[in-house]
């Protein structure tokens, strides 16, 4: 977490020195759930090894996978987060997990201790509303073969780890119809 907050900022050894007590690390096992729907997020992970998932249940119960983070990435439903709403969507680890994690109260504390906290804050954030913008965008714009393509372009040595139900799922296509794609694609 110390590296992505100091390629964001330049923080001084000092700053960064902040993160110590402030970080926990927690391990999750391959499939065990990190955050339900309708709990509060007060939480943000950052992932060491591993991939985690966010999905819900549409209104016909289906279950769809919006989100997978891998390592190096953060992770948390940033919606209840911010607003201290209950959570619209459950966090999975897919694989066997290891997570560093910060409280929203460590963060408040560290937006207290002045502007270069407050600044990587709100890069992040930025970050955060891009990343959604464009997979928003993405499918209005590409067809899931694209994604796909996207998808094995960037994260390749993962898709293996990724069962088939949930990159379909992300990806908005169907199992039968990921399998050709991926026939194709490799």
């Amino acid at each position: 977490m110390k590296s992505i907050f100091q390629s964001i900022q330049n923080l001084s050894q000092a700053e960064l020195d902040q993160l110590d007590d402030l970080i926990t690390f927690k391990t999750l096992k391959k499939g065990e759930l990190l955050l339900l729907e309708n709990q509060i997020s007060n939480e943000i992970y950052f992932i060491k090894k591993g991939i985690l998932r966010s999905y819900f249940f549409n209104h016909q119960a289906d279950e769809i996978t919006n989100c997978f983070a891998f390592e190096n990435e953060f992770m948390a439903s940033f919606s209840s987060f911010i607003t201290q709403e209950v959570a619209q969507e459950n966090i999975q680890a897919l694989v066997d997990t290891e997570l560093q994690v910060i409280s929203r109260e460590s963060l408040e504390k560290l937006y207290s201790q002045g502007i270069h906290w407050q600044e990587i804050g709100r890069k992040l954030t930025e970050m955060e509303y891009v990343t959604l913008q464009k997979r928003m965008i993405s499918f209005q714009k590409l067809s899931g073969t694209q994604r796909y393509e996207e998808l094995y372009k960037n994260h390749q040595k993962y898709l293996q780890l990724i069962p088939l139900q949930y990159l379909a799922s992300y990806l908005g296509v169907t199992p039968r119809h990921l399998s050709r794609i991926r026939k194709a694609v490799l």
